[in-house]
């Protein structure tokens, strides 16, 4: 997929393909060991928020510079920058949440017997729909044109719809409360407070105990 996007930003030195490529491939090391490091500070939930919201700012934007190339008779310096800079920013995003916490999400939802059931399903969901992408981008692109192909980053506001209504936070919380969150569904926040009420009360209850 990046080599095609590279040939319409007028990239056809192959050398200059191989330090893009390389560019790509340090930005997302980088970013997954930024996700690393707080993964476990900031919590799960907020870096999934944020990560998508940034791959629907940059692909929105790959896709108006793509389209802005496309539609132009001569070589726009700053649209071919603005393309490789947003390539590089949603490989960034995407590493930063939504590629490492994906499989992390999942172990941490699945009851022990269920977990290798669980994440080789959605293991298998994710490499399927993997490679319809990218065996259909081509004939997508030439239907309606690179830039316009981009613009299925509405996918990604679905996608963060989703994520904001439906995935709470697991960082912390045992199996028996993501059992009671999950089932819940759109009212899982209101779940939450009552678990965190009832967890305030028990140690309240614990304290009591102790100076009693």
């Amino acid at each position: 997929m990046s080599p095609r996007i590279y040939q319409k930003t007028g990239i056809t030195n192959d050398s200059h393909k191989l330090l893009a490529l390389i560019a790509v491939g340090a930005t997302k090391t980088v970013f997954i060991l930024v996700a690393t490091f707080l993964l476990d500070k900031i919590g799960r939930r907020p870096l999934l928020l944020s990560s998508v919201a940034g791959m629907i700012f940059s692909l929105m934007l790959l896709g108006v510079s793509l389209t802005v190339i496309n539609h132009s008779d001569h070589k726009l310096t700053w649209a071919i920058a603005l393309s490789l800079s947003m390539v590089l920013s949603y490989v960034a995003f995407f590493s930063i949440g939504t590629g490492p916490i994906a499989w992390v999400y999942s172990s941490d939802i699945f009851p022990p017997k269920l977990r290798a059931q669980g994440c080789s399903m959605g293991v298998a969901v994710n490499r399927v729909t993997s490679g319809v992408l990218s065996m259909t981008f081509i004939s997508l692109y030439k239907a309606i044109t690179i830039g316009g192909a981009f613009f299925y980053s509405r996918v990604a506001i679905v996608a963060w719809v989703f994520v904001y209504m439906l995935l709470p936070e697991t960082q912390g919380r045992s199996l028996e409360e993501m059992e009671v969150l999950f089932g819940t569904f759109f009212k899982w926040r209101a779940t939450m407070m009552e678990v965190k009420k009832n967890e305030a009360e028990a140690k309240c209850e614990i304290q009591k105990g102790s100076h009693g």
